[in-house]
């Protein structure tokens, strides 16, 4: 590929980290054509959330995590790049397509959707003012939640089959309610559901309401053929969950106005995942198809590849304009790193903090506060490990005297002991790692790019505003929140954002009444639940 050239075009941006995105990257770099895969939560998309895959040709067992992992660094490996960033909106116009992020905008030949779907609310009486305090949509997040209470799950499909399973490791007994018939997902997937002997199948049958308090004490539901409503009330002093799995919206909003859309949201395309607009694909669970599966998704991502290949070759031509294809060697991947302290320090995520520590700005101190815990020593071995990798972090304990009410603590200082106003109560591993090292490199300068619109928000901020965020370390929602809070945090003296592990204060979810994560609150009295973009929390805080 030889002629004129630069460093910032990209023959494709993918947009969407999950099985169809990986795959779409794994084709073009394998190519040698500049492939960027641009991911707002984690790499890998819903299915990283299912504990089991087992039809997924060629690997008899696994489960959703490790499966699209191992697509990402295949992918990595031929020399596809990834980003961290959510794609905010799209010009389509002209041979070179622009892609605006949080992070900066990206120019290209041709863009993949592959966004995907989210959870679908059923829209009974008391959804939306019980979610956070009972209702939920995802089994790993919030199941832990409900150990030992009584959970109700509705819907009949593959995701309420299987998720219903799942939450037997902590619920007493699970319930489906399922508005059809029978469920309509294979046979195989539903038998272990109906044979399992604590769950109970209810066919014909629809949520009505939910009611409480602060959390959930009353569940109504009627059998849809003999008009019969039953209530459900938890024993005295307990609650109870409802998990919500009615199917998925597609995530279209980028392409709306863009590309035509169907009367349900899903991109139009044809047997290539081209939509109407030349350079604009689509591929994956945001187009319309009649099975939504892993193997489905991989080959939207095939097929939408090798035609994209063909029109970035020929924009190529078009324009004079030549993407320099980057060497595995050369690509720097900001990515979710799973738990333990291999996979942490191991050397491709050296290389990977070492970028990141480079660009830093100003030296920080890492404060801890520990306890006689465990789990106070092993945030100091993972301070002290993080910080013996670069010249721009120390770890200083908190001296005689200082009080923090929740421990273990680590309080981000800046080089001479002021707060950044950054905190993490636990420790911050699992899907929380990368967002502590964002916090850092924020709180550090200069900090992922924000919109001046944004940082003028920020700078209007005029009151103290004291965020708690409450994660779990298996949250895939969560680091979203976590690191839009910190961002504004980072630049404003008014603004703290200390994040809690609830796993190790349960003290918290008994005092906000968590039963869902993320849950942030604010000043103690105002409370939110679920995943926020930086707009969102600037909403929140008014």
């Amino acid at each position: 590929m030889g002629g004129a050239s630069t460093e910032n075009l990209y023959d494709v941006v993918v947009i969407g980290g999950g099985p169809a995105g990986l795959t779409a990257a794994l084709y073009l770099a394998r190519a040698r054509y500049r492939v960027v895969v641009l991911e707002k939560e984690q790499f890998g998309g819903q299915i990283t959330i299912t504990s089991e895959v087992v039809n997924y040709p060629g690997i008899e067992k696994t489960d959703g995590k490790a499966l699209t992992e191992s697509m990402r660094r295949q992918a990595q490996n031929f020399g596809a790049e990834f980003l961290l960033t959510k794609a905010e909106a799209l010009d389509c116009s002209g041979d070179v397509k622009k892609v605006k992020t949080s992070r900066g905008t990206l120019e290209c030949f041709g863009i993949l959707l592959a966004t995907g779907a989210h959870p679908r609310m059923v829209g009974f009486a008391g959804e939306q003012e019980f979610q956070g305090h009972g209702v939920a949509y995802c089994a790993t997040c919030d199941g832990e939640f409900f150990a030992g209470l009584d959970v109700f799950v509705v819907g009949g499909g593959f995701a309420a089959a299987e998720e219903s399973v799942f939450l037997t490791k902590y619920a007493r007994h699970v319930t489906i309610l399922v508005r059809e018939d029978d469920f309509t997902c294979a046979r195989s997937v539903a038998e272990k559901a109906r044979k399992h002997p604590d769950i109970t199948v209810l066919t014909s049958t629809e949520v009505e309401n939910v009611s409480g308090d602060s959390v959930l004490r009353l569940l109504r539901y009627r059998n849809t053929k003999t008009g019969e409503v039953h209530e459900y009330r938890p024993p005295q002093g307990e609650t109870f969950g409802v998990f919500v799995f009615a199917g998925y919206e597609p995530a279209t909003a980028l392409v709306n106005g863009i590309a035509e859309l169907d009367e349900q949201g899903y991109v139009i395309t044809d047997r290539m995942q081209k939509t109407n607009v030349d350079g604009l694909y689509a591929a994956g669970d945001v187009c319309i198809k009649n099975l939504r599966q892993v193997v489905t998704a991989v080959g939207d991502g095939a097929l939408a590849a090798t035609e994209l290949e063909r029109y970035a070759a020929d924009m190529q031509e078009k324009t004079g304009l030549y993407p320099v294809f980057r060497s595995p060697v050369q690509t720097q991947v900001e990515q979710q790193t799973t738990d333990g302290e291999s996979e942490l320090f191991g050397s491709e995520m050296i290389a990977q903090l070492g970028v990141l520590f480079e660009k830093m700005r100003q030296p920080l101190i890492l404060q801890l506060t520990l306890d006689d815990r465990p789990v106070s020593e092993e945030l100091r071995n993972y301070m002290e490990k993080l910080a013996g990798l670069t010249d721009k972090l120390r770890v200083e304990f908190a001296p005689s005297g200082h009080q923090e009410e929740f421990l273990p603590s680590v309080r981000v200082l800046r080089n001479d002991g002021a707060e950044t106003g950054l905190a993490f109560h636990g420790v911050p591993g699992g899907h929380e790692f990368t967002s502590f090292v964002l916090g850092l490199y924020n709180a550090s300068g200069p900090g992922q790019t924000i919109d001046e619109s944004q940082a003028a928000r920020i700078r209007q901020i005029d009151r103290e505003i004291r965020l708690k965020i409450m994660v779990s370390l298996s949250c895939t929602m969560c680091p979203e929140l976590v690191t839009a809070a910190q961002r504004i945090a980072a630049e404003s003296p008014l603004v703290t954002a200390e994040v809690y592990d609830l796993n190790h204060f349960p003290q918290l979810k008994e005092q906000y009444r968590v039963m869902s994560v993320p849950c942030m609150v604010m000043n103690d009295d105002q409370i939110t639940f679920g995943k926020k973009d930086l707009g969102q929390v600037l909403d929140f805080i008014g």
